[in-house]
C-alpha cells in the first residue's frame, strides 16, 4: 500500500524506517503533547483560581509565560517528530532536541519569577 501524495511530501520520501521506530517517535510526541497540556492547565489555573494569591500583574505573567511555553512545546514537538522520521527515512543523524534546553529554560524563568514573589513576601 502505497502513501498519500501529501505523506510522501511531508516525510521527503526515503525508506520506510523499522514500525518500532516510529512508533517510539510518535509516543515521544505525544508525551510533548500532555506536557504542553499540563502546561495550558496550568496557565489556565494561575489565572482562574490565583486571584488571591497574587497580583494581578504576577498572575499574569505566570499565566502568559505558562501559555507561550505551552504553545512552543505543541508546535516544536510537531516539527521535532516529523524531523525525526525524515532523518530515519533517510538514515541520517537525528536532529538536536532544541525543544529541551528551551523548555528548561522557560521552566526555570517561571519558578524564579514564583520564588521572587514568595521570598518578596507577595
Amino acid at each position: 500500500m502505497e502513501r498519500s501524495r501529501w505523506s510522501h511530501r511531508l516525510l521527503s520520501g526515503g525508506n520506510e524506517p523499522d514500525p518500532r521506530f516510529t512508533l517510539a517517535n510518535e509516543r515521544t510526541f505525544l508525551a510533548w503533547i500532555r506536557t504542553s497540556l499540563a502546561l495550558l492547565a496550568g496557565g489556565v489555573a494561575v489565572e482562574a483560581f490565583a486571584g488571591e494569591v497574587f497580583t494581578l500583574e504576577i498572575r499574569k505573567i505566570l499565566s502568559i509565560s505558562l501559555l507561550l511555553l505551552a504553545i512552543f512545546i505543541s508546535s516544536s514537538a510537531c516539527i521535532r517528530w516529523l524531523s525525526i522520521e525524515r532523518a530515519m527515512r533517510h538514515s541520517g543523524p537525528l536532529p538536536f532536541p532544541m525543544l529541551v534546553p528551551i523548555l528548561s529554560i522557560g521552566g526555570t524563568l517561571v519558578t524564579l519569577v514564583l520564588i521572587s514573589y514568595i521570598a518578596l513576601g507577595g
